[in-house]
Parts: structure tokens; sequence; C-alpha cells
């Protein structure tokens, strides 16, 4: 590629141009390949040889636009240019930049050219593309997306052939699209073949630069979206950045694409659809097919649009993967009976529910995350009167205040920005004659809590932006990990809802509190798997049954069944072996460490420890296998990050995770 100009060549140059406007043919060789073509280009769209400059801009709205919109290339680029501004008033040169379309944005350097710059309007505002301005270092970089330097009688209009320029274009660091031009100019006698070489550095810089600016927007954009991802959630759940490019997905968008036939991964440049599309602001009519049932919400931080948060909301997920024959085969089995185990703990609560189930009065089901609360809501569902009617769960710890609202209570047409056309249903409503089950119920906002209290008092939802209550009957099942008495206390919860969803409440005893079930447990989800994967039969070894047992399974029945799948799966044949196992499982520190709680803590009998003992034991040696990292120990504990910064608060589990993150220093 030659880049770099021949003044020594320009009266050849000049001469040969002096031919083309004379309607001559061009003679061959006179011309560098680049300057050559971008001739014929200038002639094939009817540029005007005579021209003294770029066309005059129609007005100061146009820049103020362009400026608007490339305020992600000036945020990257102005810091660097102006660094240039004093070595550039030495050189009788200035440094430009302009947008992806030619426009000029800024200018830097040499007051002393300012002026004639100005005559020819190589200024901010004015355009100075190859068909604005003819053949010219910014315009036709952009034509060929490459370095160039175009030099005196190079330069196809008339009015510009006393200058001297360089440029290159300024791509996106992540999909490579070009943003826009760095330019440096000067008149003709400051030539240097080191103008192209700065403006491609500083090119290289700002995209540095750029890559640094995008990496700290989506890092701000996952922090706002993190508590989207807490284990536990069954929602699929997407983030993609302003442009619509995807940035995370958790572990249920894979098998969401795949049923919708959406092949996307992530690193993928291609936007899921357009910013626009995605705005809260369009209408769902122009989003793909696939994406028109999510809800996606615009994340913004001080109006400054970070990216996208979209959701698919697991129940009508799983709805449409159960098959009718799945549906029959859990009919066939009485309620209660798809509840596995014979301790004295869970026979306590399977016999309180069964006689709970019958009553339509609300149910509050305690324990921690992981331990089949959605079961035994499901198996309640099943036993009572709202049998016939049907079973709508809903995570509340998993969305922001305005998605979960809207999930609720559903919304009429035109409450908010982006609202469907018709409005839609929420979760109470789409439950209407069955079982709500709310999940995390103590994670709900304080200021939804009465409007939830209305529906069970009153029997009457108002849908978001509606002023006509529609009567609805529901039984409602709730459950949470939270003490919330103490959310009262502390003015977390309100009182007179928890005194209504709290008439009744059953506690479910964690895994490690009956350890005794796990041999069947293991044994029913190896039957499950092998036919869902249509392999043979499988049976752990002895070694890998004691690992199974001794663990503490703070991730609870959710952690075990994940276990035994990832194990069936590494397995070589019908025997699973210990080292099949998940690794925190599968080592002996994983199976059989004890963690002491932290003194402040009562003292215990020694064999005996309490649920506070076992529950900071169990954060403390999470925090300990993933190196104190925080995302890594929720994740690990099946607990969202917010909860597990409280229990930390709690206990006095601070020193751990400093001690723990040294360790990796």
């Amino acid at each position: 590629m030659d880049w770099f100009s021949r003044p020594d060549l320009d009266a050849s140059v000049l001469l040969a141009w002096e031919h083309l406007i004379s309607g001559d043919a061009l003679p061959q060789g006179e011309l560098r390949g680049v300057v050559d073509d971008s001739w014929r280009r200038c002639l094939d769209g009817h540029v005007d040889p005579r021209a003294d400059g770029a066309p005059t801009p129609p007005d100061n709205a146009t820049l103020d636009a362009s400026q608007a919109k490339n305020v992600r290339l000036l945020d990257a680029s102005i810091p660097l240019i102006e660094q240039t501004r004093d070595f550039l008033a030495q050189t009788g040169t200035i440094m430009l930049l302009a947008d992806p379309d030619g426009m000029i944005l800024q200018l830097e350097g040499d007051t002393r050219i300012v002026e004639p710059a100005g005559e020819v309007r190589l200024v901010p505002g004015c355009n100075w593309t190859e068909l604005n301005c003819g053949t010219n270092a910014i315009g036709t970089a952009l034509a060929l997306q490459q370095p160039v330097q175009i030099h005196g009688a190079e330069h196809f209009c008339a009015g510009i052939k006393r200058w001297t320029c360089s440029a290159t274009v300024i791509r996106d660091p992540l999909d490579r699209r070009v943003l826009g031009v760095i330019d440096v100019s000067g008149l003709a006698d400051t030539y240097s073949r080191h103008s192209l070489a700065l403006a491609v550095s500083m090119a290289g810089r700002i995209e540095s630069r750029l890559a640094k600016l995008l990496m700290e927007r989506r890092l701000r954009l996952l922090d706002r979206c993190a508590v989207q991802f807490g284990a536990g959630r069954n929602d699929a759940v997407l983030v993609a950045d302003e442009h619509g490019r995807l940035v995370k997905a958790n572990q249920h968008a894979a098998p969401m694409l795949a049923q919708r036939g959406v092949a996307m991964k992530l690193g993928d440049t291609v936007p899921i659809a357009s910013p626009e599309a995605l705005s809260s602001a369009a209408s769902p009519a122009l989003l793909p097919e696939w994406l028109r049932d999510a809800h996606i919400e615009t994340m913004r931080d001080h109006g400054d649009t970070l990216g996208f948060l979209i959701v698919f909301p697991a129940v009508s997920r799983r709805l449409s993967l159960k098959t009718a024959d799945d549906r029959l085969r859990e009919r066939a089995v009485p309620a209660f009976a798809r509840i596995i185990g014979n301790s004295p703990a869970l026979l306590a609560a399977l016999e309180k529910a069964e006689k709970l189930a019958p009553a339509k009065v609300p149910v509050l089901l305690l324990g921690e995350t992981g331990v089949g609360k959605e079961l035994f809501a499901q198996a309640i569902h099943q036993s009572s009167s709202c049998a016939s009617g049907p079973f709508v769960a809903l995570n509340c710890g998993g969305l922001s205040r305005d998605l979960l609202a809207s999930e609720l209570f559903g919304y009429a047409e035109g409450a908010f920005t982006g609202a469907r056309k018709s409005g839609a249903a929420g979760k109470i409503e789409a439950a209407n004659g069955g079982t709500l089950f709310l999940d995390e119920i103590g994670e709900m906002p304080i200021d939804i809590q009465p409007h939830l209290l209305r529906v069970l008092e009153e029997g009457e939802i108002y849908r978001l932006g509606e002023n006509t209550p529609r009567k609805v009957n529901i039984r409602l099942v709730a459950a949470t990990h939270r003490n919330l008495r103490d959310d009262v206390a502390q003015g977390k919860f309100r009182m007179d809802l928890f005194y209504r969803i709290a008439v009744t409440n059953i506690s479910i005893p964690a895994l490690r509190e009956r350890k005794d079930d796990i041999p069947a447990l293991v044994a029913e989800w190896l039957k499950r798997l092998c036919e869902r994967y249509g392999t043979p039969p499988a049976a752990f070894d002895d070694e890998a049954s004691r690992r199974l047992v001794n663990y503490n399974w703070p991730g609870n029945i959710r952690e075990l069944r994940n276990a035994v799948e990832s194990a069936l799966l590494m397995a070589q044949g019908s025997v699973i072996r210990a080292e099949d196992l998940p690794p925190e499982i599968a080592t002996e520190a994983g199976h059989g460490a004890h963690v002491a709680a932290p003194a402040s803590l009562p003292p215990v009998a020694e064999g005996i420890c309490s649920l506070e003992s076992a529950e900071a034991a169990s954060i403390s040696a999470a925090l300990s296998y993933s190196a104190g990292n925080l995302t890594k120990a929720a994740a690990r504990l099946g607990i969202a990050k917010s909860t597990l910064y409280e229990k930390i608060r709690k206990y006095g589990l601070s020193g751990a995770v400093t001690q723990t993150r040294g360790l990796r220093h």
C-alpha cells in the first residue's frame, strides 16, 4: 500500500490534474494508486475540481447532533488530542477528529493556521468526505478504511492543493467497525512522513482508551445487573450493551436460545437487536420474534444508557418445556410422594404441609435456598381445592423493583414507555383460581408490599396504570430464607403483610440436617437422569457414596442434583467414582473439613452444632474455597450476593474475606 506522498513528484501530479480538468484522459503511471483510484471516484461522483474547500455547514445544530451521537469517541479522544496542543504549536500543523461520516468534530494545534484552515472550511462542523471535498486524507482514509497521506497537488479540488494531510481511521475495539478519523494537516511546506506515523500512533492510543472505557462501562452495566444473576433463579437472563451486543448470559439462557432456534454466544459482535428496538421507547413489533415475550429494561446511569437487561420469565419456559406426558406423570404421583426422604425433620414438615394443604389459607415456607420450597408449594397446590387451577411461580429476589411490579400486577396500555399496546396480565391474574407461589418474598421492595396486601385482603388487583380493580381468587404460598420477624423489627418488611402471609408456616430442613435421606435422593436423581440422557443405569461406588453423605451441601437439594448430574456426565462407565464428583466434593477438604464458627457465636455442647454455627461454618468454608471471591462464594452457597453480604456482617466474617483474599497475592 503506497501510504506516503512524494512531494518531489508534485509538479507531474499537478500536470496530470490539469489534463484531467481539461477533459483529457489521465496519464498512466503519473499518480500513486491510492490517488488515481480516488480521483476516479471523484469523477464518478461529479465532484467539482475547482471547489475551494468543504461545503459550508447548514447550521450549528448539525455539529451538535454529531457530537452527541459520537460522545464515546469524543470522551476517549479529546484528552489525548489536547495533549498534543503544545507539540503541534511548534510544527505549524493541526490535529483533527472526524466522525465516521466525515464531519470534523474537534480541532487542536497551531493557532497560526486556524485562519487558513477556516478559509477552506477545515474546521468543526464541516464534512470532508471525498464526495464533498474530493481527494483528501480524511475522506480518502474513510473510503479506504486505511492510513493515507495526501500532499499538495494530489488533492482533487483546487482550493486545498496548498495543504498536506495525513489520516487514518479509528476502529471500535470490539467489532472493528470504523468510529471516526484522526488527521494531521498543515500547509504544504510542513510536509513530513512522520505526520502519518503520528496519526496512526494517535489512533492506536484512542482505540486503547476506547477499549478501557468500554470495559469500564460494561463493568458498570454488570454491576447494575448483578442481582439478576443470583444463584437459584430460574429465569433466562441476558445483558446487552448499548449497541445491543451480548455481554453476559446466565446458565438458563443457552437452552432458552436453542429452544427458540437462536444461535448466539458471548463474544459475538453482531447485535441481538438494534438499540432502537431494545429501547423501552420502542414498539415490541420492532423486536425479533424470539424477543417479543421478554421483559426488556434499559439500564441507565445518570441518564446515560449503559445497556439492556433482558429477562425471559421461568414460568413460560417451564410450561413450554414440559410435555403432556410429563404433566400426566406428575398428576399420577400423589403430590407429597414426590418429596423423597424419611428423616424425622422432613416427615414433620410433610405432615404439617399435608394438614394445611386443604385449607385455603396463606402458607409461609421457611428454609435455606435449594431445600425444595417450590416442590413443597407444588405439593400443597396439588392437594388443595385449587388443584384444577394454575400454579404460577415468581421469584421476588431476581427482578428490579419496576420489573417485579409489572410481573406481579400486570399493566395497562400506555402505562409506561415500552408497554405493550394491549397491556399485559401479571402473575397474580395468571394464578386466578389457582395458587400463586412467591419465592424469596423477603426480597420484595417495601413500597410494593401494600399492594400485595390489598390483593390478599380485598381479592382485587389494579394493573399498573389502571383505575378499575379486577377481581382475583388466589391461594398464596410464599417462601423465604430470611428471618422475616427480624426484617419487620428493622423496618425492612411490613408487619401487616407478615401476619397476613404467615398465618401458618412450615420449616423445611436443610440437607445437612437429613443426611440419611441422601442415598435415596441420589438413587432417584440417577434414575431420572439416566432416563433423560438415554444411558444405562449407573451407580456410585462406596467411596463416592461416602463423600456424598459426608459433604455439608451448602446448596442443599439443588446442589446435590447438580453434583449427581455432573458426576454422571463425567463418568467413564456405569460406575461413578469419587474423582468424577465436582472438585469441592471430590477432595478430602470438600467432604470432611471442619470450619470453626466465629468466636462471637455462643458455645454449644460438644458434638452439637447450632443452626447459626452451621450456617456460619458453611459461609466460611465457601469463602475459603472461593479465595474470598464473594460472587463465587454466593453461587456455591446458592444465595444472592446481597444476602451473603448480610450474613458476613451478621456473623462477623469480614476478616475471613480479607484473609482469604490475601492468600491469593
